[in-house]
């Protein structure tokens, strides 16, 4: 589904700029930024995505776009995880419209079709909601920021926590996509270098599941410790439910690999008690993302931000920045330059706090491992996690020299 620009701007003039500004200020001549946000509306990961836009929207709002001299536009568009609607929907964007830069691009197949058409354009694209680590290693681009998280930071926190409680024998579940096969490598690796072992895995079609009974069976049937699920969104659900229905979980330890607070809320504590998560973001972190989610959740009261929207937050606004700390004419006429300038700023915002990007385009934070709360320990519907452990940068990130970005001199 691609939102129709019209419609958008109609509905959106505070993010617009045009729709609302009286005909003497559209005079004063702003320089015009257009943002495209490519993400997963109908699909599995649809819940995980549906923030994103109303962060933009707060990026440009808290950024104060208009009195900074940026006519900001956002666009949006529906892959439906199809990577060549997803390349068609960059290329019309950037050859018809006029997008600047490219932000979410979730799921890891699309992002990685449409990396090397922002590259071929000279544009920017911030990528949030896909995890695939290939973006800063062998894929990694001049033009591409990986924002939120990667594989090797689920691998480094989650992977080496559930070893630490003693889960030393590993099998997968893993959608057959590109992150799928990410994070079940990258987990692997970890896992084996520190003593543990992997003893089988099972690869399931993406998108399109919805029964994992077969999977969980034979998963069961392994005799392993942990049960590393390499999934997200409704597939999550899914197998975790179908998991406590045929009562795998009394043989197994399961570990979410990649998920979501607002996936622990909709399949509520009684089932999601006791997992472990990874996340770089939550809404009651700190002083800074509770003030965050304050001004946000107007704009979205049924849906919070997770890592990935909170991403879409946080990146804007170093965009923005850059924008206009290198002039809009120039960041506009060179996509690889904005992403330099990026670089060389230090990020800081309410949802990531202090961080900054590498050379290879790896948004360096912390990540945050999670307990989910008993539902005796929550005080509200979103009340969901405790925090379990801190992972610093340069442990959660794989080290730049280990990626195999090509651009990154050794």
């Amino acid at each position: 589904m691609l939102i129709d620009r019209r419609k958008f701007l109609a509905s959106t003039g505070a993010v617009a700029g045009f729709a609302t500004l009286p005909r003497m200020a559209r005079a004063q001549a702003k320089s015009k930024i257009k943002l495209g946000i490519i993400s997963d509306l109908s699909g599995p990961n649809r819940d995980n995505s549906a923030p994103s836009l109303a962060c933009a929207q707060q990026a440009i709002e808290d950024f104060d776009a208009k009195n900074r001299g940026l006519d900001v536009e956002v666009l949006v568009a529906d892959h439906q995880n199809k990577p060549d609607l997803a390349s068609i929907i960059a290329r019309r964007w950037f050859d018809v419209d006029g997008v600047d830069c490219l932000v979410d691009v979730s799921t890891s197949n699309t992002a990685l079709a449409v990396n090397s058409i922002v590259r071929e354009k000279n544009k920017v694209m911030m990528v949030v909601g896909a995890a695939t680590s290939e973006l800063t290693g062998p894929q990694c681009s001049p033009n591409t920021v990986h924002w939120a998280y990667d594989t090797v930071m689920y691998a480094n926190s989650s992977a080496k926590a559930m070893l630490k409680k003693g889960g030393t024998s590993w099998y997968f579940i893993a959608a057959d996509y590109a992150f799928g096969q990410a994070m079940r490598r990258d987990a692997s690796t970890v896992i084996t270098e520190n003593g543990g072992k992997v003893v089988g895995s099972v690869a399931y079609p993406f998108p399109g599941t919805s029964d994992f009974s077969s999977f969980l069976l034979q998963a069961q049937a392994s005799g392993a410790q942990v049960l590393g699920l390499c999934q997200s969104g409704a597939d999550t659900f899914n197998c975790i439910k179908q998991m406590k229905e045929f009562g795998v979980d009394r043989t197994m330890k399961p570990i979410t690999l990649l998920m979501y607070a607002n996936e622990v809320r909709r399949m509520g504590l009684e089932v999601a008690q006791g997992l472990l998560l990874t996340e770089s973001f939550y809404w009651d972190l700190n002083d800074r993302t509770r003030a965050f989610m304050k001004r946000v959740r107007p704009k979205t009261p049924d849906n919070w931000p997770t890592s990935a929207s909170a991403g879409v937050y946080s990146n804007t606004m170093h965009y923005l920045k850059a924008v206009v700390d290198m002039g809009p004419v120039q960041a506009k006429a060179d996509g690889a330059a904005t992403v330099v300038r990026m670089k060389a700023m230090p990020t800081d915002d309410d949802a990531y706090g202090k961080g900054r990007i590498r050379e290879d385009g790896r948004k360096m934070h912390s990540a945050y491992l999670f307990e989910v709360k008993q539902p005796s320990e929550s005080t509200g519907d979103w009340d969901l996690l405790k925090l379990a452990g801190e992972v610093p940068a340069e442990e959660a990130f794989r080290p730049l020299d280990k990626g195999g970005c090509p651009f990154v001199k050794a």
